[in-house]
């Protein structure tokens, strides 16, 4: 069975958006096509690695929920708990065309590993490039109950070994979840005339106020949403320690410790943690907390590290300025303090 789904703009905004999903016995597979115009891109050019981010949530989200909504039963929709190591490995620009594609590999009884494939289509010359990839987890959440998760219908595998090969993946990423989760820090802030080069003087932190525009059907931060409010974070920060076009060359892994409701103050700060001779690496941490019941307090939400490089005007990369630090111990001594937060 193929369905297609076709959306066009208006006229002024000419486009064509296809969604292409297959099934085939349990197996889900989905295509969709994008292309990338002026509001994608950051100053420099290039496609922000936020909206890349944003194409790879909602491909996931849409595979996901296709799949858990294909028996007769309680109606649900995917939502993202977990990305893994994210790979950027060819830059996009305006004008290409972005194929990504999204597949399911793996199953437990609640959640739902997916592959996702970001291809950039040169339409003028037919040039393709694999442009990203990256494994996401994601957990059916009931439609009626958004805080009770329902069973994922399996997935026929090719053979036992990969099934099990699944499984290894399965176990590790939830013992990474667990210990994370466990291990929570508040952000100190910086002093008011930090050292340049130093931790304190690259640090940022964005704020933004969750509106309906940003929510899911059940009222909470869509995943994609929160991965580019992070991805600007750390292209920040990034910026203010190089002062040069910094771009995302991939991410460690990203780990939504809990749902952000609609109404809620969203503060995603991003931090350097290392930096190499050409790559540097970024902690970055979204902190929430309700607009209206300021007496829940603040709680995280996400977090993962970032890795960018620093590149010139021909898109070739540049030496990182060293991080400067007075011993091995000062990152955590200074700048973050640990506490638990509820």
């Amino acid at each position: 069975l193929i369905t297609v789904y076709e959306a066009h703009s208006p006229p002024h905004l000419p486009e064509l958006c296809c969604v292409l999903a297959i099934h085939c016995h349990a197996d889900v597979f989905s295509l969709s096509c994008r292309l990338m115009r002026p509001d994608d891109a950051n100053i420099a050019g290039n496609v922000h690695g936020g909206n890349i981010f944003k194409m790879i949530e909602e491909a996931g989200c849409i595979v996901g929920t296709r799949h858990c909504n294909q028996q007769n039963g309680e109606r649900c929709l995917a939502a993202l708990v977990r990305v893994e190591k994210t790979d950027f490995l060819a830059p996009m620009f305006v004008g290409e065309v972005a194929s990504v594609t999204a597949e399911i590999s793996y199953t437990s009884k609640h959640s739902m590993e997916v592959q996702v494939k970001v291809v950039a289509e040169n339409i003028l010359t037919g040039a393709r490039k694999l442009a990203s990839k990256a494994a996401v987890w994601y957990v059916p959440l009931s439609m009626q109950d958004v805080g009770r998760i329902v069973e994922v219908p399996p997935i026929k595998y090719a053979s036992a070994e990969q099934e099990e090969e699944g499984r290894k993946r399965y176990d590790a990423q939830k013992i990474e979840r667990l210990e994370k989760t466990a291990k929570i820090e508040e952000i100190v802030p910086p002093p008011a005339d930090p050292e340049r080069h130093t931790v304190g003087f690259s640090q940022h932190s964005l704020i933004h106020l969750v509106g309906p525009s940003d929510c899911t059907l059940q009222d909470y931060v869509n995943g994609g949403v929160t991965m580019k409010l992070m991805d600007e974070a750390a292209g920040l920060t990034a910026f203010r320690h190089c002062k040069t076009n910094v771009v995302t060359a991939s991410v460690d892994v990203i780990n939504f410790h809990r749902k952000i409701q609609k109404g809620c103050v969203v503060t995603v700060t991003g931090r350097l943690t290392f930096t190499s001779n050409k790559s540097m690496e970024i902690e970055v941490l979204v902190d929430a907390s309700s607009l209206m019941e300021e007496e829940k307090g603040k709680y995280r939400a996400a977090s993962a590290f970032f890795t960018f490089i620093s590149l010139d005007k021909f898109h070739k990369a540049l030496p990182v300025p060293p991080l400067k630090v007075s011993t091995i111990h000062s990152l955590s001594e200074v700048w973050i303090k640990t506490s638990t937060l509820n």
